[in-house]
């Protein structure tokens, strides 16, 4: 049972890799991301996707443990 658990997750991380490989290359057009009046630099929209996904990555935990903070300390304080 442990070994086919290994294997399935082999085949997971295999397919999840192929469905990023075909992402990247069939996104390679570059383009321009205007924000605020700031232009960025022409970059893959395949890139622009995968440093969203980064910055979502980490901004969504610290948010949430910063959230589970406050509210613990709100409820500390009303007990």
């Amino acid at each position: 049972m442990r070994n086919f658990k290994r294997i399935l997750l082999g085949v997971f991380v295999l397919l999840l890799m192929l469905v990023i490989l075909a992402f990247v290359l069939e996104n390679q057009q570059s383009v321009s991301l205007l924000f605020l009046g700031l232009a960025g630099p022409h970059m893959p929209v395949s890139l622009l996707m995968v440093l969203a996904l980064l910055v979502g990555m980490l901004i969504g935990p610290l948010l949430g443990w910063f959230l589970g903070r406050s509210s613990r300390a709100t409820r500390k304080r009303l007990v």
